[in-house]
This record gives structure tokens, C-alpha cells and sequence, in this order.
């Protein structure tokens, strides 16, 4: 087995291009996600290490020193942080020649030719679903045998393998809670809607969903949702339960959980005979009577991805919502008591300055109890960046999907609807969500309740306003 580094590259000064963050980018509230993609092939090889750079603070000099002493490293990579990881990359086989180098994640899995043109240092990528595509590299296997794999030839020459086959038993997987035991200080993750310390992972991969901006299905994990046993899911839990006492919120970053309406009320009453509090990602259409069975087993926040408070937009995107449908859910949270983080995006096909004024509305009128806003990012790979380049939506001057700082742009325009119309009305939904006397007094009615609370929504606040003003600088 060759001693290997997996490897989440240092970038831009808060950057999380973690695979489990939806949009690698700066977040309006500092927050990081766990690299559960580079964990779980790191779970299949022995004796490997895991370095997430980001939230550990750890330095570009560090990392060198620390990958002298690796035949392998594997990166994972993203649009936005492409051209810094290739960068990284030369600089670890400056100081260790012989290192053999590799990049998974959706960006290679979508431009394996071009990502390995970008650099002589890039000897090989996996594609799509990567994990025994890395193991066997790591058993130093001849590479023309392995499925899954482009990889460049001694003579120079780029070569792709036949694609490796989906899998299929999600069980055969190990668990990724070693790994984060192992290698990752989990004090480092935050996310502002979460309970401080989480640990996050996965129960299942894929998403039936055709949403055309959503990156993962339509690149890596498929659209048929395959899932791990519920026993298989409770025995991790129960796990991580006694090597982190100190969790407080377990969180399934599976793109809809709720997809398997039985197994997730399976999954739920395990978790509740565990005692551990937990949330999810969720469609909203879940009915009222799985949604109690969740939040009387442990449920204490969903992460809803409403995207638009416009029917058509929700329509030109495939969704596959209808507003009255994700009215009718939300209150039904409400009445149970379940928390809502819900996500919005602006700038999607369709959008004018009256469809973003009912988004606002919308959010304004079922109030989730924190938000998202995000920016439309047209990833390669996706129906949306297709969609994008032939009509016109994608120019040149704006086709990269974050600054130099790893602030999301507002890549997308339209004849009626411009860069910075769309750039601005972030803001604009943000002070109108927040900046209202019933939003500010239940959060300071938050605040009162828990001095934790307090101080973190403190934290929050100021790097709140940071978001607005590092803002007003890229407009101006």
C-alpha cells in the first residue's frame, strides 16, 4: 500500500471548497464543511492521512513538509479552486519529486483531458464515484487496469479507462467517523445554523431529483438515491456517539434525505433510541405525519432548498415544487417546532427584478428560521452552465464563479437583468429578511435564553456585516 495523503489544499483566507458545501465559496457567516469525500476513500486505504487545510489553518510550507514523507496525495478539487490545487500540486512535487499526484471531484470527473492538460504535475484523475478507483491506485496497481481512471502515459500521453461501475452496496463503504477521529479537529467545523460542535456524513448517495443547477447528481453521485442499511447507518452513529461525546448535532448531508420517506422514519426511531439530536437535508413536500415521526425522534432542523418564490422559475429549473405544496410544509415545521434553514438563489433562468421582489416576499412570508441567499453558478458539467453558453447567459468577462478573494460573483446576466442588478439584490434580500422587528426579536429573545447563543450570534453579526461591506468593495 503506498502511504497516502489525502488532501483538502489551502486556498483563499475562509474558503471551504469542502464537497460538501453546495457552492465552494465564502460564506456571508464563516462556516466549514467536513471533507466527507476525501475522508471516505481515506477510510479504504490503511495507514493514510487526511489534511484539510481550510479550517485547520494549516499553511501551503506545512502541507510541503508534511507530504515529503507520502508516495501519493490526492486532492480534492473544485471550479473555483481548480487553478490554486494545480498550483499546490507543482509545489508538492517540487519538494518530493517521486510523489505521485491526483485530483477527484466533480470538476475532473466533467474535463478529465483538460484537467490533466493544465499541468505536467497531475499524473492521473478519478472520475465520477472515485472511492475504489483511489483504493486501488493506492495498492499500487497497474494504472491501465484500473476503472475509473485518465491518467497521463510516460511518454506524456493522456489515457482514460473504461468508467468504473456505480456502486451499488452504499454498506460496503466504511465509516468516515475514524477518519475525522484520526486526522480532523471537529471543533474546526462550523456551520451558523448547526449546534456547535457537528459531525456530518453521509447515508446515501444520488438525488431522483433533476433540479439543472444541482452539481453532484448531475456529475458524481447519479440520480437514483442509493442508500446505506439503517443499521449500518445507527452502528456510526452509535460510534461516533461515544468517540465524540462532545457532539451536539448530527447532520446527514445526503442531497434529500428525505427521498425514502419509510427509511427515514426507520432511520429516525433508531436515532432516537440512541438519544442523539440530528437534522437534514429535505425536500419540501414532506408530509406532516413522517414529519412528526422525525422531530419525535430527535429532529431538530431541516435545510430546505426552496431556491425561488416563483412558480415558473421553480418550473425552468425542475425542481419538481409547488409553492402551495412548500407553504403548507413549512407551516406544518412550524406547528411541530422543527427549525428551517431554508436556501434561495438568485439570478436562475427566468429571473427579473419582479420574480427576485416575490422570492423576498415569499421568504419573508413563510420565515424560515435563518437563510441562505445564494448566487446562480452555472458549474460545468450541469444542464444550467449547457443551458448558459448557448443562450448567451455566460460571457468571458464573468465566466468564473468566485473573486480572488472566494467571494461568489453573479456570473450570469440576461437582456433584461444585468451582473450587478442580480449581484446587489443579495444584499437587499438579506437587510429585508433580517432587518425586520419580528426577525430581530426573535433572534434576541434567542440570545437572551442562552449565553452560548448569545455570543455566537455576536460572532455571527460582525462577520454578517464583514459579508456586507467586503460586498459594497467588489462593487465598487
Amino acid at each position: 500500500m503506498m502511504r497516502t495523503l489525502f488532501l483538502q489544499a489551502p486556498s483563499y483566507d475562509g474558503f471551504d471548497g469542502g464537497a460538501g458545501s453546495r457552492y465552494q465559496a465564502k460564506r456571508e457567516i464563516r462556516s466549514f464543511w467536513y471533507p466527507t469525500w476525501l475522508a471516505q476513500p481515506a477510510a479504504l486505504v490503511k495507514n493514510s492521512k487526511l489534511i484539510d487545510a481550510p479550517p485547520h489553518g494549516t499553511r501551503l510550507p506545512e502541507v510541503v513538509s508534511q507530504a515529503k514523507g507520502f508516495d501519493l496525495v490526492v486532492l480534492h478539487t473544485s471550479a473555483p479552486s481548480f487553478a490554486s490545487d494545480v498550483k499546490t500540486i507543482e509545489r508538492l512535487k517540487e519538494a518530493n519529486p517521486s510523489l505521485k499526484a491526483g485530483l477527484i471531484g466533480a470538476k475532473v470527473a466533467v474535463d478529465p483531458s483538460g484537467s490533466l492538460q493544465a499541468s505536467a504535475a497531475i499524473d492521473f484523475v478519478a472520475r465520477n464515484e472515485f472511492d475504489f478507483t483511489i483504493k486501488e491506485v493506492a495498492e499500487d496497481r497497474p494504472w491501465s487496469s484500473i476503472t475509473g481512471l485518465s491518467y497521463r502515459t510516460a511518454d506524456g500521453a493522456i489515457h482514460h479507462n473504461s468508467e468504473r461501475a456505480i456502486l451499488e452496496d452504499m454498506d460496503s463503504l466504511p465509516f468516515v467517523s475514524p477518519v475525522y477521529k484520526r486526522d480532523l479537529a471537529i471543533e474546526k467545523y462550523f456551520i451558523g445554523y448547526l449546534k456547535h460542535p457537528y459531525l456530518s456524513l453521509y447515508t446515501g448517495r444520488g438525488c431522483k431529483s433533476r433540479c439543472t443547477f444541482c452539481l453532484w447528481p448531475q456529475t458524481v453521485g447519479g440520480h437514483r438515491y442509493r442508500t446505506r442499511s439503517v443499521g449500518h447507518v445507527a452502528e456510526e452513529i452509535a460510534w461516533a456517539q461515544k468517540a465524540f461525546p462532545q457532539v451536539k448535532e448530527f447532520f446527514f448531508d445526503d442531497d434529500t434525505f428525505t427521498d425514502d420517506l419509510k427509511r427515514a422514519e426507520a432511520i429516525a426511531r433508531e436515532l432516537g433510541r440512541l438519544g442523539v439530536t440530528w437534522s437534514c437535508n429535505a425536500k419540501a413536500n414532506v408530509p406532516r405525519e413522517t414529519l412528526k415521526v422525525l422531530r419525535d425522534n430527535g429532529l431538530r432542523l431541516l435545510l430546505v432548498g426552496y431556491e425561488s418564490g416563483n412558480q415558473q422559475i421553480l418550473h425552468n429549473i425542475k425542481k419538481g415544487m409547488r409553492i402551495e405544496v412548500a407553504k403548507r410544509f413549512t407551516k406544518d415545521c412550524h406547528d411541530l417546532g422543527i427549525t428551517i434553514h431554508g436556501t434561495f438563489i438568485l439570478g436562475l433562468p427566468g429571473e427579473t427584478k419582479e420574480t427576485i421582489e416575490e422570492t423576498i416576499r415569499f421568504a419573508t412570508e413563510i420565515n424560515p428560521h435563518t437563510i441562505q441567499v445564494s448566487l446562480a453558478a452555472p458549474y460545468p458539467g450541469t444542464f444550467l452552465y449547457d443551458q448558459a453558453l448557448e443562450n448567451g447567459w455566460l460571457d468571458d468577462a464573468n465566466a468564473e464563479l468566485v473573486d480572488e478573494h472566494g467571494v461568489q460573483i453573479a456570473p450570469l446576466h440576461y437582456p433584461h437583468l444585468s451582473h450587478a442588478e442580480i449581484f446587489h439584490s443579495v444584499e437587499a434580500f438579506y437587510k429585508r429578511f433580517y432587518f425586520r422587528s419580528g426577525k430581530i426579536a426573535s433572534i434576541v429573545s434567542e440570545m437572551v435564553r442562552s449565553p452560548q447563543m448569545m455570543k455566537r450570534r455576536l460572532r455571527e453579526g460582525v462577520e454578517f456585516f464583514h459579508f456586507l461591506r467586503e460586498r459594497k468593495e467588489m462593487a465598487s
